[in-house]
């Protein structure tokens, strides 16, 4: 079994994504009549939600979990290709989109009414082949700043040079992970490993009527292309991970199954991402089947923080005996809007907490039933002995933000007391500024004219809550009664 702190080095890991991009449009309504003009639901659009796809959804999977990743695919000189470049842009995502005339950008459109697509709507035409060339130039001028290649195959016309491609990739020593569309898996020789799902396995000659003819089959198809593992993805029969001496089954995770949407784009997003971070085919496979399991409990094409899957990772595989995952400070940020453009409520709150009593517990989970995601701001060391006196904090920052961070009521800590490095300012109000929460929690007797930040939250359309402290409970008292025995 691996150890936990892989999670650390997730931000080292370089992944170039390469293949079919498309924009994923969500229209959403309510459905309460049908059609006098033809047996279909009449839908009242009311919410109208644009998501990068293919290949960008890869991308995006890679960057909320704290990846280095670049982005490379064909889109078309038109608005919907912009509206994709922005999205990407937005989420701070790299990528070089070659623009050309000839056909749109690769558009899904889905109509969705009471959690439930109604339709889907698919604009496209196939690549043409000097597209796909200049899309290969591209890669072999960019090949040297990765050390990991994942190709995101849709059959869109962009990968038509795909085995050129792994060619040039595997010669430069990278190594190439490929989610398959192709029949012909010739097209892949030459891949580190490749993601089919059970139906594109057999489609290719693949046979998974046993388990000793799974084996048997994938054996000839590494053998045959050159390819050095398969992660077979079998729906309710979960993965299999496949090398050459190896077999290793993981159970489908029994989660109520809201949308595949994306699913595959994680499952490669996280095998590439835990495999450069260190971990086996066998134990990358485990946690990607683990992210796969929390994406399809989400509507549309969703991702996995690293708390996501830090959390079920601990608990499924360790049996939650590992310490807990504390976002690095200076990822929080990040990750909040990350959280954000995935349509969840920000709350915000802030404190010392130096010593956590139950007061500070059930303070906390009040705020955090106030919307999705809560974020905590700590006073730094030199902030709370400002405040508080010389012989405070009894416990530093580091510990602080361990201890708060074990609460199932909070996502992150973010320390401040600190302006420009000399200049102090013991208010979160430049914290609020760039978290910009939807919603600002404080407790005890203040008016939401005293709360710092307020003003800064209401003139963004946020809301400012006032939670009553438990009687009884603080620091301070705990302290005055140690020191009294």
């Amino acid at each position: 079994m691996f150890d936990l702190s892989v999670f650390k080095k997730l931000s080292d890991v370089k992944i170039l994504v390469v293949g079919d991009v498309m924009l994923d449009r969500y229209w959403t309504g309510d459905s309460s009549r049908i059609s006098p003009e033809a047996p279909v639901p009449v839908v009242k659009i009311s919410d109208l939600d644009d998501k990068v796809g293919g290949a960008a959804n890869v991308a995006r999977n890679i960057a909320h979990l704290d990846g280095q990743v670049s982005l490379l695919g064909i889109i078309g000189n038109d608005e919907n290709g912009a509206r994709l470049e922005q999205i990407l842009a937005d989420e701070n995502i790299n990528s070089e989109l070659l623009k050309q005339d000839d056909q749109p950008t690769i558009t899904k459109l889905r109509v969705i009414s009471r959690q439930q697509q109604v339709v889907r709507l698919d604009f496209e035409q196939t690549f043409a082949k000097q597209h796909a060339e200049a899309l290969k130039t591209k890669f072999e001028q960019t090949l040297s700043n990765f050390d990991f290649i994942v190709f995101s195959d849709y059959s869109k016309g962009s990968l038509s040079f795909i085995t050129q491609m792994i060619a040039t990739a595997r010669a430069a020593g990278k190594t190439v992970l490929v989610d398959p569309k192709s029949q012909q898996l010739s097209d892949y020789t030459g891949a580190s490993v490749i993601t089919p799902n059970k139906h594109e396995f057999v489609a290719a000659g693949g046979l998974v009527d046993s388990e000793e003819n799974i084996w048997q089959s994938a054996q000839h198809v590494m053998s045959t292309h050159n390819i050095e593992s398969i992660l077979l993805t079998r729906s309710e029969q979960g993965m299999s991970a496949i090398t050459k001496d190896t077999k290793v089954d993981m159970p489908a995770q029994q989660l109520e199954v809201s949308d595949v949407t994306g699913a595959g784009d994680t499952v490669i997003a996280t095998l590439a991402m835990m495999t450069g971070a260190g971990l086996s085919l066998a134990d990358a496979a485990n946690v990607a089947n683990l992210a796969a399991g929390i994406v399809v409990a989400k509507l549309g094409a969703a991702t996995v923080s690293p708390e996501e899957l830090y959390r079920v990772v601990n608990k499924q595989m360790f049996g939650s005996k590992q310490s807990h995952y504390q976002t690095p400070f200076e990822d929080v940020l990040k990750h909040i809007e990350f959280a954000r453009q995935s349509g969840e409520k920000i709350v915000f709150t802030n404190g010392c907490f130096d010593i956590l009593h139950a007061g500070h517990v059930h303070y906390l989970e009040q705020a955090k039933a106030l919307g999705d995601r809560l974020v905590v701001g700590l006073n730094n060391d030199a902030s709370i002995s400002r405040l508080k006196g010389e012989n405070r904090p009894v416990n530093p920052l580091k510990e602080r933000a361990t201890v708060i961070t074990g609460l199932a009521s909070v996502d992150w800590v973010i320390p401040f007391g600190e302006v420009n490095g000399n200049e102090f300012d013991d208010t979160p109000y430049d914290i609020i500024k760039q978290v910009n929460p939807d919603v600002l929690v404080k407790g005890g007797d203040y008016t939401i004219d005293t709360i710092v930040g307020a003003d800064l939250v209401q003139k963004n359309g946020g809301q400012v809550a006032v939670i009553e402290f438990v009687d009884g409970c603080s620091t301070t008292k705990i302290i005055e009664k140690i020191q009294s025995k």
